[in-house]
């Protein structure tokens, strides 16, 4: 990578080509114009068989400068820095700030390399680029210019490990809008690489981004559950909601997972048990993946038989009331 910063103060993360890849390049590229220059001198010296010397000279001199030097300089212009030879190497010429050049950076390069590529055979050219520390020529810089590598291999993208199933809908209600995208990056780099850290390293790591996404959460995690697998476990309700949102089919609509329970799963903090506020403070967790205890057996519900109903009262006998008796 180049260690070029712009004005902004912004890192260009380039990746200048080395002198094999951009000798291979010249090399096309010579050969593209060194047959177009002698196609073009047979039709030249057919069209001019009736001048004489001075002006026969004249034009091989003319053509020899329009197809070696204007040709290189127009494709450059043209393409934005991408010749044959180095569109096939997957090359590009850039300015330093990365952009594309112009025409008067393509004029610099295109002067200065008659005189490093034709004049001295390529002589100068590799000196300087074997001297440079990014792979310049002169013609790059005198003229603000850099090579570098357009096809990158792409890095090979671990997925993330799933959290533990006796984890999965414990934190459907928790508030993820303040965690920062810098920490989601760093919890999702440590999750796809903790199987190639040292166990005690690996644990103080995880302890130490379980305790910042608690800060931006403002929810304690629950209690006994090892900080690799509370990071694990947040990060896939991350993407289940991402993906709720990506596959809504009306929007507004609320994700389908949310305030959905588990069947068998024990309470976040379960009555008369209060929960750690922080791993840093509850000495090492359980490096993940190892495995995880579980939330404990479910409880045993023994039915109770329902209550017999109470039996029907009779309906109260008023009172006789005063005044005369009946006649017998």
């Amino acid at each position: 990578m180049s260690d070029l910063v712009t004005g902004d103060a912004v890192v260009l993360g380039l990746r200048p080509a080395r002198l094999p890849s951009r000798a291979l390049a010249i090399l096309l590229d010579l050969c593209v114009y060194i047959t177009g220059y002698l196609l073009l001198s047979i039709g030249l010296a057919v069209a001019t068989a009736s001048l004489d010397d001075a002006a026969v000279a004249a034009v091989s001199v003319a053509s020899f400068i329009l197809v070696l030097v204007g040709v290189p300089i127009a494709v450059e212009t043209l393409s934005r820095g991408r010749s044959l030879g180095k569109l096939a190497c997957g090359l590009r010429v850039v300015r330093d700030d990365g952009g594309p050049i112009r025409f008067r950076h393509a004029l610099v390069r295109g002067a200065m390399g008659t005189v490093e590529l034709l004049g001295t055979f390529g002589t100068v050219a590799v000196i300087s680029s074997l001297v440079s520390e990014n792979g310049r020529r002169l013609g790059d810089v005198f003229g603000g210019t850099l090579v570098v590598r357009e096809r990158v291999p792409a890095a090979r993208v671990m997925p993330v490990p799933p959290p533990p199933p006796w984890l999965a809908g414990r934190f459907t209600g928790l508030d993820l809008s303040a965690v920062p995208d810098g920490l989601w990056l760093a919890i999702r780099q440590y999750l796809t690489r903790m199987g190639q850290l040292d166990p005690q390293i690996g644990a103080a790591m995880a302890v130490k981004l379980a305790d910042d996404l608690v800060a931006k959460t403002g929810t304690p995690p629950p209690a006994g559950v090892p900080a690799a697998a509370y990071l694990a476990a947040v990060v896939h309700e991350r993407q289940t909601r991402d993906a709720a949102r990506a596959f809504s089919s009306a929007p507004g609509q609320q994700p389908p997972h949310a305030g959905y329970q588990y069947p068998g799963h024990a309470p976040q903090h379960p009555q008369g048990q209060q929960p750690h506020q922080g791993y840093g403070a509850h000495g090492q967790p359980a490096a993940y993946p190892a495995p995880y205890p579980g939330p404990g057996p479910a409880p045993v519900q023994v039915p109770v038989a329902a209550p017999a109903p109470a039996p029907a009262q009779a309906a109260p006998v008023p009172p006789a009331s005063g005044g005369f008796a009946p006649p017998s």
